[in-house]
């Protein structure tokens, strides 16, 4: 592999990618005048999140909070809520941290310097780079998934992705092959072309502005590269939530900070213990995370969604209190609120916790009862 970087005409390279993403880059809405703060939103939103996505929630975003002191001065409820969908929530929660470090250490304005992005809360070295060449053009390689899928055909790499030394040859490589200056229309030709044409699968070669560069396309190996390490197992989990109603009223309990889902808003519930029926782990599930005694009184639906390696199945019912309402002595969340079933949509809630609420609305909540 040595041998072929260098013998790469890097000259070359630099000039067909600078070419192709002027004629064929996307247009995104944070290129438009690449305004720090509008480079960092959309670092952190694209992360575990796809493009069409990701610019939706950023307009909507922006219209929101238009700049870093509106997101520093907002409540972490409506961060949070403003976040609701595209998941990974820790992610929310830094964001909110970081735009409060910005206004009272760096007057409200995403720093420049790479070193102190690097220190700033859900920030690593892979966004600090994106900001720093791309917001503010220095001379730093960005490598991400699409990045390094691009490397380890250009250069026909063995070793799978996941190795160590692997990802640090491919960071050298690119640093390498990074032209002085124009860091911010190189780096970002990388990703598009990692992103339309040098796709995972069926990449479109004929269309690569690389292709007369490519070794793993001399070599015909471009289907077996990158080298893909064994895929974890999915780890299912079969859980049950119930929907309490008092006096027209819904009960919802928030997640404790540092939990998975951190501060979101819930219906008490949890993992269906062996043996047990949905409706016994909801009764269960209750006393213990509140102490109230309930009756479950019918089922709204049976959910599935997706959170990295795990497949979580969850069953929703309805309940009531089975006892005079008293104050729920809470055992896994942070706060509770007795809120309508109109108010929910003012609230951060959990995929599943999500899906049945879109159920209850669509089948009316016929099942309170």
């Amino acid at each position: 592999m040595r041998a072929m970087a260098e013998n790469m005409d890097l000259a070359a390279v630099q000039s067909a990618l600078g070419q192709w993403f002027r004629q064929l880059g996307r247009d995104l809405p944070w290129r438009k005048d690449y305004i720090p703060y509008h480079v960092w939103i959309s670092e952190i939103m694209l992360q575990q999140t796809q493009m069409e996505r990701g610019v939706w929630y950023f307009k909507r975003w922006l219209t929101r909070f238009p700049d870093v002191g509106a997101v520093a001065a907002a409540g972490e409820q409506e961060i949070l809520k403003y976040w609701e969908g595209l998941g990974y929530y820790a992610r929310a929660r830094n964001l909110h941290k970081a735009a409060k470090v910005m206004v009272e250490l760096h007057r409200g304005e995403v720093p420049a310097s790479y070193d102190i992005l690097l220190s700033l809360p859900g920030i690593g070295r892979y966004t600090a780079a994106a900001i720093a060449s791309i917001a503010f053009n220095q001379d730093v390689a960005v490598v991400d998934a699409n990045v390094e899928r691009i490397f380890a055909r250009l250069y026909n790499m063995e070793t799978p992705l996941r190795n160590r030394e692997a990802k640090k040859r491919i960071q050298q490589l690119a640093t390498e092959l990074l032209p002085a200056g124009e860091a911010r229309i190189f780096n970002q030709a990388l990703m598009d072309l990692g992103g339309l044409v040098c796709i995972p699968k069926k990449p479109d070669c004929a269309n690569c502005p690389l292709a007369g560069h490519c070794a793993a396309l001399a070599a015909g190996t471009v289907a077996e590269r990158p080298v893909v390490a064994a895929a974890g197992k999915t780890i299912l989990i079969t859980m049950a939530t119930g929907v309490l109603e008092y006096d027209g009223l819904i009960f919802i309990q928030q997640r404790m900070a540092d939990d998975v889902w951190g501060s979101l808003w819930e219906f008490p519930g949890g993992r269906m213990e062996a043996g047990e029926t949905p409706e016994q782990t909801v009764v269960r599930e209750y006393r213990e995370e509140t102490g109230f005694a309930v009756r479950v009184t019918g089922r709204i639906a049976t959910v599935i969604h997706h959170y990295m390696q795990y497949k979580v199945i969850l069953h929703g019912l309805y309940c009531r209190l089975d006892e005079e309402l008293r104050v729920p002595e809470l055992q896994a969340a942070q706060d509770f609120r007795w809120v309508t079933a109109q108010d929910l949509s003012s609230y951060g809630f959990p995929a599943g916790h999500r899906k049945l609420i879109k159920y209850m609305a669509e089948s009316g909540a016929d099942g309170i009862s």
